[in-house]
């Protein structure tokens, strides 16, 4: 595809289909800062609101698991479909007979089985990316991808929602959150319809189909590196995803930040990733993906959650210092975007079982999270928990010292004569 076809790596054939995805994850976002605290107000305690999230991120772990090979099978567009529904009809039970009901199994249930929704939604489309576009232009449109994902949960589904809830209260707002859904469903569906995805495994027999589900399991004991991979991308989001439900209380409960002051330092660190998933997916093709991700994202994760805890508690309820780890996270958080395209070229016979790896990976980061959270904070506190995030990012980039991955040196795949690929391992 020529290069006028893109436009700073994005794609612009497929551009509608981003704004699908931030317009979805806006409305999937709406809950993701104030909604743990919301349930402590309603009576429960710290670690039942905990254990709510922990099987949100298990359902949300198997569905991103099998979606890249459900996608592959059904057709990315097929699969986009069914995880609109899902959330629609999950999400309406959650907030009716869940939360309204103040029934504590049904708010575990329905929220559990949402979590199945939007991985099957937003990964499916990272497939479509796999399976349309050139690998020498997969990291930079993965780039954009998490930049429409920052602009959807992070920037409007936090930002929005500080506004609104003193109108609407927060109940009012999760209800909203099926309008934004709704309209990045059905922009998704009319916009992506007549995209020529691959469809050889489409009609391949049950059977057929069942060995290469199964493949995206076996692929993790076959191949060593795509576990190290996975062990990597688990670690990637542990605290985009943990701090949203433990800092709520270290900000609103103990230094006395508002819940609107909270939600907006939060759609501040989401507001940064936008140009920062942008500018690190272009910059992973020119300085080594795996380069990129040890020392800007794992060290730096590993500094800037440490400095999420500590400045705000040696500051004090001073909103501007608050607000510069929250721009950190930001900046080192999106440095795994590389993280995208490697999983691919570790098995690219198999790219949709490999995508599900991938998508797997990212789902568990939603489940080990909240779990890490839910374990440490009656023993270690908010602090123990932050200290054990800090020590995984330090882990992971020792494995980045053993991964092998043929990956883009200078920004080419292939020079312009046609010559072999110039890779650099490290």
């Amino acid at each position: 595809m020529q290069s006028n076809a893109y436009w700073f790596g994005l794609p612009k054939h497929l551009i509608w289909g981003f704004v699908a995805i931030a317009i979805f994850m806006a409305g999937d976002g709406f809950e993701m800062a104030f909604l743990s605290r919301h349930i402590t107000d309603m009576g429960f305690t710290a670690s039942q609101s905990a254990v709510v999230f922990t099987c949100y991120g298990l359902a949300a772990a198997l569905a991103a698991w099998a979606s890249g090979v459900v996608a592959e099978l059904i057709t990315p567009q097929r699969a986009m479909m069914i995880g609109f529904v899902l959330w629609i009809v999950m999400h309406a039970l959650f907030m009716s007979l869940g939360l309204g009901m103040r029934n504590y199994p049904l708010m575990v249930l329905f929220y559990g089985i949402r979590g199945l929704a939007y991985p099957l939604f937003i990964y499916s489309f990272m497939l479509m990316l796999v399976q349309v576009l050139p690998r020498e232009r997969l990291a930079a449109a993965t780039g954009w991808f998490w930049a429409m994902y920052s602009v959807g949960i992070g920037v409007v589904g936090s930002y929005l929602p500080s506004l609104i809830i003193p109108s609407m209260g927060e109940t009012g707002t999760l209800w909203l959150a099926i309008a934004w859904v709704a309209c990045g469903g059905i922009l998704a569906f009319f916009s992506l319809r007549n995209v020529p995805v691959d469809r050889s495994r489409v009609n391949l027999p049950l059977r057929d189909k069942m060995s290469e589900m199964s493949r995206a399991v076996t692929i993790l004991f076959t191949n060593q590196h795509v576990f190290y991979a996975c062990l990597i991308r688990i670690i990637n989001t542990l605290s985009l995803f943990g701090f949203a439900i433990i800092m709520p209380l270290l900000f609103v409960d103990r230094l006395g930040f508002t819940i609107s002051e909270w939600l907006q330092i939060w759609a501040v660190f989401f507001f940064v990733t936008i140009f920062t998933n942008i500018f690190w997916g272009i910059t992973g093709e020119r300085i080594g993906w795996i380069r990129q991700v040890r020392w800007f994202g794992c060290l730096g994760m590993a500094i800037s959650s440490l400095a999420f805890y500590y400045l705000p508690v040696y500051a004090g309820h001073n909103f501007w210092v608050a607000m510069i780890p929250a721009v950190m996270l930001g900046i080192f958080v999106a440095a795994f975007v590389p993280m995208t395209a490697v999983f691919p070229t570790l098995e690219p016979q198999h790219k949709g079982a490999a995508i599900s790896i991938y998508n797997l990976s990212a789902g568990m980061s939603n489940f080990v999270a909240p779990a890490i959270a839910s374990v440490l904070l009656p023993f270690f506190d908010i602090v123990g928990v932050v200290w054990a995030y800090t020590g995984l990012y330090l882990f992971a980039g020792v494995l980045t010292f053993i991964i092998r991955v043929p990956q883009p040196n200078h920004g080419a795949l292939r020079s312009a004569s046609g010559a072999a690929p110039v890779i650099n391992s490290q």
